[in-house]
């Protein structure tokens, strides 16, 4: 059994996309010197604290890391990945969060921040889920919303 330290409720991975031209761009971040995948392009990242649901923690992270406020939330997907430094298996639950135009504030976790289209990012973020998330969430967002499942996967 792991001790208090390592124990985890689960992890966030947030696309934050904004509308422009009618077509949605992506926020790439670059991982800073000294931080885990540093030069990584990746997106907003973050643990799900003890008690925490997954969608307070993605408004909460995408706060933290970027300073920009959540106008939408949407479910996107949930994904398992292998934590071999604890021997844990984890889940992500994956967002895609709407953000109005304004100013980055980025952590010092992330040296830059971009914002892309949809077709650049992909190429950008170093993961191969992140890439196939963010092209899942344009489609799921292609006519601005949901569309008629927008009752089932936005969450704010």
């Amino acid at each position: 059994m792991s001790d208090a330290t390592t124990v985890r409720a689960g992890v966030v991975d947030v696309f934050v996309l904004r509308r422009r031209a009618g077509e949605w761009d992506a926020l790439v971040l670059e991982r800073a010197p000294g931080v885990r995948c540093s030069g990584a392009w990746e997106t907003v990242h973050g643990t799900i604290e003890p008690g925490e649901r997954p969608e307070d923690a993605a408004i909460r992270e995408v706060r933290e890391e970027t300073g920009l406020p959540v106008d939408r939330l949407y479910n996107v997907t949930v994904q398992p990945f292998y934590l071999h430094q604890h021997g844990t298996v984890m889940l992500a639950v994956v967002f895609a969060a709407v953000v109005p135009d304004g100013p980055l504030q980025l952590s010092l976790e992330h040296t830059r921040g971009e914002w892309l289209p949809i077709a650049d990012a992909e190429r950008r973020f170093a993961w191969p889920r992140e890439r196939a998330n963010v092209r899942d969430a344009a489609e799921l967002l292609k006519g601005g919303d949901a569309g008629k499942v927008e009752d089932v996967l936005r969450v704010k």
